[in-house]
């Protein structure tokens, strides 16, 4: 396994810390890092709500990363409750391909922590809409 991919995943599973804020909010039960093409490491967790006004972690790291004025992601690794990983939802591929149009196919994607299967975005959203 590739150094980057264990601490993308140790700097995720870092933040990711399940706990009820109020009646209607719950946080991070899913922990994303995003690998920036700068080489630096952004994190979120999920934040789900009684409506739809929750994120998902990957668009939480990602939106950390533009706050920080980049705009280019080399990696996306996300970690569900139960420790595994796998693939952004569409709403996190749709946020991505808008963010790198050109590029968007080339983001890598840790799809099994635990046997190093990876994927680029290009093959999971082979056609964007546009």
């Amino acid at each position: 396994m590739d150094k980057i991919w264990n601490l993308l995943y140790r700097t995720a599973k870092a933040v990711q810390k399940n706990r009820k804020i109020s009646e209607y909010v719950e946080a991070g039960c899913v922990s994303a890092a995003v690998l920036s093409s700068s080489g630096k490491i952004y994190t979120g967790v999920c934040i789900d709500t009684c409506s739809t006004l929750g994120i998902c972690a990957e668009r939480n790291a990602i939106f950390n990363m533009i706050t920080s004025g980049e705009n280019e992601i080399a990696k996306v690794l996300a970690i569900t409750p139960d420790g595994r990983t796998g693939a952004p939802c569409g709403a996190c591929r749709e946020l991505m391909v808008q963010l790198m149009p050109q590029k968007y196919k080339d983001i890598e994607i840790m799809i099994d922590y635990k046997t190093g299967k990876t994927l680029k975005l290009g093959e999971l959203t082979p056609e964007w809409w546009i």
